[in-house]
């Protein structure tokens, strides 16, 4: 394997358990949310899972197709802070503020993967603009 397609495996995996992590915290958050106020946000949450589950599949799709091994849960890091279960389960202003960490820091990701993939791999970078759209 050539060195391009180490760093893209290397961060093509970050943005997977990524988006595995986010999916975690999205049903933790939308089965621990309480209150009269939080149904919109626990029903956001459940819609998102399955898009965030498809988003985890090609990515792992892309990993073994170059080359890569898609990682088990030990290979994973995890650094979701701001998604966490919280102790106030009527916080919803707390979820909200994680979710858009989460969504930022995905997005960052991807941005990494479409400059490092290009003039080199343009159909991982298709697929990180695509996953960012």
């Amino acid at each position: 394997m050539n060195e391009p397609n180490e760093e893209i495996i290397r961060e093509l995996k970050v943005a997977y358990g990524m988006e595995l992590e986010t999916v975690q915290n999205y049903i933790a958050a939308s089965i621990n949310l309480d209150g009269v106020r939080s149904d919109v946000i626990k029903k956001a949450l459940s819609a998102d899972i399955a898009e965030e589950v498809t988003h985890a599949q090609a990515l792992a799709s892309r990993i073994k197709t170059i080359g890569g091994t898609v990682p088990g849960s030990f290979d994973l890091e995890r650094a979701q802070k701001s998604l966490q279960p919280l102790e106030d389960t009527t916080d919803i202003v707390a979820v909200i503020k994680g979710v858009i960490d989460a969504e930022n820091g995905v997005i960052a990701q991807y941005n990494k993967i479409i400059k490092i993939s290009d003039g080199i791999d343009y159909v991982t970078q298709d697929i990180a603009i695509t996953l960012l759209s």
